[in-house]
Order: structure tokens, then C-alpha cells, then sequence
């Protein structure tokens, strides 16, 4: 086998986790460790990124090189990186998210072959050369003459799951709710006041109970420290006034609120397996509902609309409109409203599924409320069972990283 170039190309958080990490792993196991074959990582733009995808592209053991979104349209214009990068003779572009348009761009022009990971949908089938899919479904939408180039791998996201006890499984004294009030200022200023604030409520009502905030992998604890203190953050007081402090000098980081609450706090990332402790999660929207969903890990998800123009966060278009510049926070207004709209259509297991399949509370939220709505839940496990299951049902098969490292592998050969 001559020297070879893979490159994969991303661009969100939720990939870079959850579909990169399992694919550069499996390419190494059957392409080899050897400096014959390289793997470099190129970063797209993604409104929902944190900034620290490329460190953490850059962490695994896998990859050679990462070059960060804020040089992307350079090299798709120019076929340049920013550090100068030369390029093999042969290889193998391979898409692992971003736009599927990008890796027919930057194929012609290193004249490599491609490869795309599709879940839902495939596009620029007349001039890719393979497509790994997440269902068989998809394949009804595709003209006979380019089926060839499709192959059934599975579902990226269920390798989340490989190796990690079901969700509910493992036997508890108390039950353990995750926490996941997101990982960027414009979700952390609501989701972290309103997190503890449930918290407080439901373990008023239910003492049992144990809390956990699993902290992402781009945010470091006194950032998010300073959006449960009310001198920093203002919120708080729309959520009734409950703050928290960290402590650090115990085994494992803590946050103790007002009442003298313990909320653990799980730095390891991914921390699959305490996840799948979880007999419920309340969750923001984004990439960690796919994650929670791959899981088959019930969640509740909030967005809270008390501010209404701090929401920002959002994927694709939305997110772009609502972050320009003078007219952002207009933008952000009408964009929110509209998705007070859109109930039951904003966490990935909803969207997958075409209807709620996991609850989404939208709009002037009250933790109280929140907290009845979740005990409810907790009351009733037959309810949590039921979501479980139906989670299970609407993602494919596992095993879809060996399965596509295989058509990379077939594609070089």
C-alpha cells in the first residue's frame, strides 16, 4: 500500500466526540499505527462550536494534525492551511460533519476519493464515491443507478453506547439525575440557575435523590462557577434567587447551593457510563440530547426563554442570523419565538423520531413547575421505562465504525 492521506473532515463538538473519536479509532485498527497512513482533521465553521474542537481533535492519539475552523474557508478556496500542510498523491476524504458539498469541493481538488457518513440524508451522489448510512431508509430516496456507492453501516452515535451498562441498569441506593445546562454563555446564564433551582425542589420533595452536572470538555469549572453566583450572573434571580458555590477540596469537585444542596460535578469526557446511571436527565438542547439519546438515557429538555434574545446557540442558519452583528439580538428574538412554535421538534431524539418522543418544556420556565414535571417521571418508572425503549428504537444498528474504517480501507485499496 503506497503512503496515504486521510482526512476527515468535521466541524461541531457533538461530531468531534461522537463520530470522530469511534472512526479514527477503528481506521487505526485496520489501517495500522504506521506513518504510512496519516489522518488529519480539518475543521468546518459551526455556530455551535466552542472554539476547543480542535484541542480536542488534537488530544486523540490517532490523529496527526488539526487545522481549526477559523482557517477552513482558506483551504476550501485555496486548497492551502494555514501551517502549509503537503498532501500525498493518494487518498481519501472523509466526511464526519459540516456540509456535505465541502469533501466534493476538496476532493476534486486534491484529487482524492470520498467518502460520507450520512444519517439522514445524502447528497452529491453523482460525484462522491461512497456513502456509509446510518438506515436502509435513506436508500428508498436514492436513484437506482448510484446505489452501488451506498452501503448500511449503522448508527455512529450508538458507539457512545458500546461497552456502557443500559441506562437504569446498575443498581443505586438513590436515584442520580444528570444535570446538562450546556457549555456556552448563551445556555449556561439560564441553565445553570434553573438546574439548581429544580434540584432544590425536587430534593425537597424527594430526598433521595443524588445530582450530577457532567462539565464539558470546553469548559473549565470556575467559568461555570461563575453562572450559579449571582454577583456575575444576574439570572439567577428570575429563578428564585438560588446560587451555588464550588468546592474543590473534596475527592471529587462539588458544587453546595444556598440550602446546603451537594450537585457533583464529573469532569472525565465523555463520562458515558455515570450517564447511563442516570434515571433522568434535564438537559438543554444541542448535541448532548444525541448523546443522551444514543444512551437510551430519559431526559427532559429545557429551554428556558426568560431572556429571550440571550438564546444564540443555535445549529446551522438560526445560528448565524442570531449571532450578527447590531441586528444579532433582533434576530435572536424572532428566531426564539418561532421555535416556541416548534414544540416537540428541537432535541435530536425528537427530530429523528418526527415527534416527542422525550418531553420539551419551552418557554418563561419555572422551577418549580420544572421540578413537578420531572417527579412526576421519577414517580412513575413505568413512564421513564417507556421513553427508555422508545429511545432504543429510533437510532440504528451499532458496530457503524468498523464498518466505515471498511470502506475507507476498500476505497484505498
Amino acid at each position: 500500500m503506497p503512503e496515504i492521506d486521510i482526512l476527515i473532515l468535521s466541524n461541531g463538538p457533538g461530531e468531534i466526540t461522537t463520530w470522530v473519536r469511534p472512526v479514527v479509532k477503528a481506521l487505526r485498527q485496520q489501517l495500522g499505527n504506521s506513518t504510512q497512513v496519516r489522518i488529519s482533521v480539518v475543521l468546518s465553521p459551526c455556530p455551535n462550536a466552542s472554539g476547543k474542537e480542535a484541542a480536542i481533535a488534537q488530544s486523540y492519539p490517532e490523529v496527526d494534525r488539526v487545522q481549526a475552523a477559523s482557517h477552513f474557508w482558506r483551504f476550501l478556496l485555496t486548497g492551502k492551511t494555514a501551517e502549509n500542510w503537503d498532501w500525498r498523491t493518494h487518498g481519501v476524504v472523509l466526511f464526519l460533519g459540516g456540509d456535505q458539498f465541502f469533501p466534493v469541493a476538496i476532493g476534486q481538488r486534491l484529487g482524492y476519493r470520498t467518502v460520507i457518513y450520512a444519517e439522514w440524508d445524502a447528497r452529491w451522489y453523482r460525484w462522491i464515491d461512497r456513502f456509509g448510512v446510518m438506515k436502509a431508509e435513506l436508500l428508498s430516496r436514492i436513484p437506482a443507478q448510484y446505489l452501488h456507492k451506498f452501503t448500511v453501516v449503522g448508527d455512529l452515535m450508538a458507539e457512545v453506547s458500546r461497552g456502557v451498562k443500559d441506562a437504569g441498569c446498575k443498581a443505586r441506593q438513590k436515584q442520580l439525575i444528570g444535570l446538562l445546562p450546556g457549555s456556552k454563555p448563551a445556555k449556561l446564564s439560564q441553565g445553570v440557575p434553573l438546574s439548581l433551582a429544580i434540584a432544590q425542589q425536587i430534593h425537597a420533595q424527594k430526598p433521595e435523590t443524588e445530582f450530577v452536572i457532567p462539565v464539558a470538555p470546553t469548559l473549565d469549572l470556575e467559568t461555570l462557577a461563575k453562572f450559579a453566583d449571582p454577583q456575575f450572573n444576574s439570572m439567577t434571580e428570575h429563578f428564585g434567587g438560588v446560587s451555588a458555590e464550588l468546592i474543590t477540596t473534596a475527592a471529587r469537585p462539588f458544587f453546595k447551593t444556598n440550602t446546603g444542596l451537594r450537585i457533583e460535578l464529573e469532569t472525565r469526557s465523555p463520562a458515558y457510563d455515570l450517564l447511563a446511571e442516570c434515571s433522568l436527565c434535564l438537559t438543554t438542547v444541542g448535541a448532548n440530547t444525541a448523546e443522551l439519546g444514543a444512551l437510551a438515557v430519559p431526559m427532559i429538555v429545557l429551554l428556558p426563554t426568560q431572556q429571550l434574545d440571550a438564546m444564540r446557540a443555535w445549529d446551522g442558519l438560526p445560528g448565524l442570523f442570531a449571532n450578527l452583528p447590531v441586528v444579532g439580538s433582533s434576530m435572536a428574538k424572532i428566531i426564539n419565538w418561532l421555535a416556541l412554535r416548534r414544540l416537540g421538534l428541537l432535541a435530536w431524539p425528537n427530530i429523528w423520531a418526527k415527534s416527542e418522543i422525550v418531553p420539551e418544556l419551552v418557554g418563561n420556565l419555572q422551577p418549580h413547575a420544572v421540578a413537578e414535571f420531572a417527579l412526576d417521571y421519577l414517580n412513575h418508572p413505568e413512564k421513564l421505562a417507556a421513553m427508555r425503549e422508545q429511545l432504543r428504537r429510533i437510532r440504528g444498528e451499532s458496530g457503524a465504525a468498523q464498518k466505515l474504517a471498511s470502506i475507507v480501507k476498500e476505497v484505498i485499496d
